[in-house]
């Protein structure tokens, strides 16, 4: 069904999660070399990652500020280091979820599937939405505006979809959090937040200052 690349250095962790998502389908390989996970990672050109943040030489975020320079695979974090902080900085790194430790096998299942479903229902859909003088490329998840480009997160290309869909309405953080996450159940309130805070800033960075307004207390919408 779909490929997962496991970056875990405790061997039983790693085998426990490789049977439980190996039971819906899915093609699981696990890293073997904790050097050269970009190598394996190439090699294997998985549709996702889960990456354990302590890990041997070099942890977790490293790996994944390097997969971000060439690709935009979903990346979801697994750690025991699950207080708000470590989630932030996940998040910054360019990660998509993250899993806290121990891991349930429940909880690992509903959140693999939520972001599968989610990145490549996609995939077969080539049209733009245009805002601002913007353009929203559903295709390849960037936005142009003007000369310039920027590549967004599936998460920061959901939020920006959504908000497009219902452009001139507002939009509740519980609508978004559905929609991206399928169920608000297993998500930290905090991580919503930071995908909209990171999507602003990349807008910004094009020059598309205050596209995206806060609604206190209902949600945000796009004039």
């Amino acid at each position: 069904m779909y490929k997962i690349l496991l970056v875990e250095d405790d061997f039983a962790l790693a085998e426990a999660m490789k049977k439980t998502l190996e039971q819906y389908g899915n093609s699981v390989r696990t890293v073997k070399d904790f050097q050269n996970v970009i190598v394996e990672l190439e090699d294997f050109s998985p549709q996702l990652v889960l990456m354990d943040i302590m890990l041997p030489f070099k942890d977790g975020y490293y790996w994944c500020s390097e997969i971000r320079k060439s690709s935009s695979v979903p990346v979801v974090f697994i750690s025991s280091a699950s207080d708000s902080m470590n989630i932030v900085m996940a998040i910054n790194m360019g990660g998509d979820d993250f899993i806290p430790k121990p891991v349930d096998a429940m909880v690992l299942t509903a959140k693999v599937q939520a972001i599968l479903r989610r990145t490549y229902e996609l995939g077969d859909r080539h049209s733009q939405l245009e805002f601002c003088g913007a353009v929203l490329n559903l295709a390849d998840n960037s936005v142009s505006f003007e000369s310039k480009r920027a590549e967004l997160t599936k998460n920061e290309f959901r939020i920006l979809q959504v908000l497009l869909e219902n452009k001139g309405r507002i939009v509740s953080r519980d609508a978004l959090m559905t929609r991206l996450w399928q169920s608000d159940l297993y998500v930290e309130e905090n991580t919503l937040t930071v995908n909209v805070g990171r999507l602003r800033k990349k807008l910004e960075e094009l020059g598309l200052a205050d596209v995206i307004v806060t609604r206190t207390g209902s949600g945000y919408i796009i004039p």
